[in-house]
């Protein structure tokens, strides 16, 4: 019986180590914590291009991977492309900008 329970409690310990390890980050793949931190930045990103006049009326893609943004889609000038590069590096969390927008 005692060594029922020893076993039995192994077991769960070793589950949730697993269960722990499956939620970290590797190389490929971002933790459930930097996928939430993502999220957030992506749409603090498209709110503050959204309320850019000169931007509001593009349709600009927003990703974010591990804090890193990137931007694609068309917009009308170099200005605006600078525009959201400017705006996207000033959301708070941002580590660095992809600009790969397209002045038509």
């Amino acid at each position: 019986m005692k060594k029922g329970r020893i076993v039995f409690g192994f077991l769960v310990a070793l589950m949730m180590v697993a269960a722990l390890m499956a939620c970290a980050s590797t190389p490929e793949q971002s933790s459930t914590g930097e996928y939430i931190d993502d999220t957030v930045i992506t749409t603090k990103v498209k709110t503050e291009l959204a309320n850019d006049n000169l931007l509001k009326s593009f349709q600009i893609s927003v990703e974010t991977r591990k804090g890193v943004v990137q931007l694609s889609g068309f917009v009308d000038s170099q200005y605006a492309v600078d525009q959201a590069g400017r705006i996207a590096r000033g959301v708070e969390g941002v580590k660095s900008v992809e600009n790969g927008l397209v002045a038509k």
